[in-house]
């Protein structure tokens, strides 16, 4: 019977369960002689394979902009993404987005930083659209 080693454990390649674990993280199986690999690199595959951080980290900013937007304003927004540290945020209408820009972009950028302390949020950035 074949033996792989996976993380430090030793899998039996008859046991479905850990090779459909296996095909879910998109690891191909390494023979005993290659070492075993560290778990934390294991779970950093799965995690990424699977898109969990990222849903966190959404979830996350998600939170934090609902905390911090005024309440009658909160169902008229919603974040789309961060990218290089700019959180953009879509704007059901086009008279908002001025609004938000012009008048509230400061205090919202200060409350988000304090907020999310580990995110560095450098610039927002408002776009009209519907969903």
């Amino acid at each position: 019977m074949n033996q792989f080693q996976v993380s430090e454990f030793q899998v039996s390649s008859w046991w479905p369960v850990s090779r459909l674990y296996l095909k879910l993280c998109n690891l191909k199986l390494e023979t005993m002689n290659e070492g075993p690999e560290n778990l934390g690199d294991v779970l950093a595959k799965l995690f990424t394979a699977r898109g969990w951080g990222r849903q966190t980290e959404r979830t996350r900013l998600e939170t934090a902009w609902a905390e911090t937007i005024d309440p009658s304003m909160k169902g008229e927004t919603r974040v789309v993404a961060i990218r290089r540290g700019v959180l953009e945020i879509e704007v059901k209408n086009a008279v908002l987005v001025q609004e938000l820009s012009q008048y509230h972009k400061r205090r919202l950028l200060t409350e988000l930083r304090k907020r999310l302390p580990g995110t560095a949020v450098v610039d927002l950035k408002f776009r009209a659209g519907a969903w």
